[in-house]
């Protein structure tokens, strides 16, 4: 796996094998939770890909459009990808198994009727204390218990594509599923207004995607006008043994495009490689300023960079040698996907990345 190799499944014999295996596979799935949605897709869909070419330089790509197009309540919606959603009513009780569906109901306004991203929610940017109030869905990402989602009474469940499409047949005898895969911020954007058209929060949706515009476009003319958009990116995760990298074709991978100049596209179309790096590739792209999110299982987990400062190789990239790595929360930079975690994300790396 991308995040961090864990062990294989042990076989059933012992009570402690048994346990080993469910921790295995409970870790697994919190790893899975905060990947990007294209690796996510590649690792338990079993798809390909092709490599992406190299991405156009930040400063060199056309302005951040503020313009909002009209949006109308509908009962029926093509999502970004495609896909047609239709409920019988606007969806009030709405059950999320992926951070970008949490982000984008409290962008309307509405609360989820439960959640499998407690943490993600509890964030400032989303729900802060307030989360506490949200019932978390049983089972670990990917394997959520149906029953648990079921006594949560929803009338839309939205999950992720390439990871909860087993679950459809079962939760599809008590309500709708909605899988969402974004890979551009623009598709998450797609789908906040999608997912507005359908609870009828039309206002709120497009309040919310000028709200990013806003916040994206300002971001792109300060970076151009600072310096800031010629810096070399980086944004990382997992472990000093196999690095992952958001590349040019995940969300976040891409908003740091728009800002900055980001050259870390796909290596491929290989699950095992497309989207990790070792340390001597890292270092021959130079980047200026690395962001990082590490996961952090218990006390004793290193974050990655604490894992790499001994790297001699490490040592060696222009980011740590002038002191710009930076640990970010693992929740918003990893999971959330939404505009407003995304809008976050432009925040925080634009108070991190040195101008001229």
């Amino acid at each position: 796996m991308s995040a961090r190799r864990l062990p294989a499944d042990a076989a059933a014999g012992s009570a402690s094998a048994a346990r080993t295996v469910a921790a295995a596979r409970s870790r697994a799935s919190r790893i899975a939770a905060l990947l990007p949605v294209a690796v996510v897709a590649l690792l338990l869909a079993g798809c390909g890909g092709s490599a992406a070419p190299a991405p156009e330089a930040a400063a060199e790509r056309p302005a951040v459009s503020r313009d909002v197009a009209p949006l109308e309540p509908a009962l029926t919606v093509t999502d970004p990808r495609g896909a047609t959603v239709t409920v019988p009513a606007p969806p009030t009780r709405i059950v999320c198994l992926t951070g970008l569906c949490d982000d984008m109901v409290v962008e309307l306004g509405l609360t989820p009727a439960g959640t499998s991203t407690p943490a993600l929610l509890k964030n400032p940017v989303l729900l802060g204390d307030r989360a506490a109030q949200v019932p978390t869905v049983a089972g670990s990402f990917g394997s959520e218990d149906v029953e648990s989602i079921a006594a949560l009474r929803p009338d839309l469940v939205i999950g992720l594509g390439g990871v909860h499409e087993p679950l459809r047949a079962a939760i599809e005898r008590f309500a709708p599923l909605w899988l969402v895969q974004p890979t551009t911020w623009e598709e998450s954007v797609g789908y906040l207004r999608d997912l507005g058209s359908l609870t009828g929060r039309t206002a709120e949706a497009t309040a919310g995607e000028l709200r990013f515009r806003t916040t994206l476009a300002d971001g792109v003319e300060q970076a151009r006008a600072t310096g800031k958009a010629g810096r070399k990116v980086l944004l990382m995760y997992g472990s000093a043994d196999t690095i992952g990298v958001d590349t040019t074709d995940t969300v976040n991978g891409n908003l740091l495009a728009t800002l900055y100049d980001y050259p870390f596209v796909p290596r491929g179309a290989d699950v095992e490689t497309a989207s990790t790096y070792s340390v001597e590739e890292i270092l021959a792209q130079a980047p200026d300023v690395v962001f990082a999110f590490s996961l952090l299982f218990s006390s004793a987990d290193r974050t990655l960079t604490d894992q790499l400062a001994a790297n001699p190789v490490w040592a060696q990239v222009p980011a740590v040698q002038q002191g710009n790595v930076h640990e970010m929360d693992p929740r918003l930079w990893g999971s959330g996907r939404g505009t407003r975690s995304l809008g976050a994300i432009v925040t925080q790396s634009l108070a991190a990345v040195p101008g001229r």
